[in-house]
């Protein structure tokens, strides 16, 4: 394993994969001075470098070194960018997201029932307190009209008693329901605290994979076109609070579908 190997961290088999391709293109290449390895360089560096005459007989070689060298470079760009290890997160978080969402569909299901059931237990009590209620109503004013005799006002007053003692237990009861009713709602403060941390962390992948997008894009190399100031300015700016008028920031769900359909996705 090289110092590249050590240094940076990668595993020693994807190490081994680039060593071959480049020991593979070294073999069939005559040995030269000291500034050859500077003309590799820049070989690999330039994806449309001119081929030599072994590599024009064989095609075939040059085109599996070529693949090489270019994924040699574009795993140490994302090395050095840190968006290897960003799209990792993003791939492990995904997952995550999954079980955090299934969380929140579990505690919901779980409230929704808890209330139905509350619901369903207290419309029964509550139906046959309003019956009652009603069917007194009437024979009181029966009374009032002196259409009920004496014995008719003793079994009233009888009635309208029990109807009172039953409308105390009964109401008891509604209001243990309705405390249960309360208590299914709590799961809003948790799922709330959930939904905000899978939106954040959608907001995240979605920027790691707009900045993937913007380097490695044709129109991404615009932002390296700009002086070095200009930079640095725009670093101590911080966030953009007002976007409306700004071509050089995405302002709105609109504008990513622009740029992901500009950048044929």
């Amino acid at each position: 394993m090289n110092d590249h190997a050590l240094n940076s961290g990668d595993s020693a088999d994807l190490e081994a994969l680039f060593d071959s391709i480049v020991h593979s293109n070294q073999d069939g290449e005559p040995t030269e001075s000291a500034p050859a390895p500077v003309e590799v360089s820049l070989a690999i560096a330039s994806p449309a470098h001119t081929l030599t005459a072994e590599e024009m007989n064989d095609p075939a070689r040059a085109m599996f070194s070529h693949i090489g060298q270019l994924t040699r470079k574009l795993h140490d760009t994302l090395k050095e960018l840190g968006l290897d290890k960003s799209l990792e997160k993003a791939a492990t978080d995904i997952p995550d997201a999954r079980d955090r969402l299934s969380y929140i569909a579990t505690l919901t299901e779980q409230a929704a029932d808890r209330t139905l059931n509350a619901l369903d237990a207290a419309k029964p009590i509550q139906d046959k307190i309003s019956d009652d209620a009603k069917a007194l109503s009437g024979q009181w004013d029966k009374l009032l009209a002196n259409q009920l005799s004496v014995d008719e006002f003793k079994a009233l007053v009888e009635k309208t008693r029990s109807h009172l003692n039953e409308t105390v237990n009964g109401s008891d009861q509604v209001s243990s329901k309705m405390l249960e009713i309360m208590m299914a709602q709590d799961f809003q403060d948790l799922t709330g605290q959930v939904i905000k941390k899978v939106l954040d962390m959608s907001k995240q992948m979605e920027a790691h994979l707009m900045d993937f997008l913007l380097l490695f894009s044709p129109q991404g190399t615009v932002r390296h076109d700009h002086p070095k100031a200009d930079d640095d300015a725009s670093l101590l700016n911080g966030p953009v609070i007002n976007p409306e008028g700004r071509t050089d920031v995405v302002a709105n769900q609109g504008q990513v579908d622009d740029l992901l359909e500009s950048l044929g996705f």
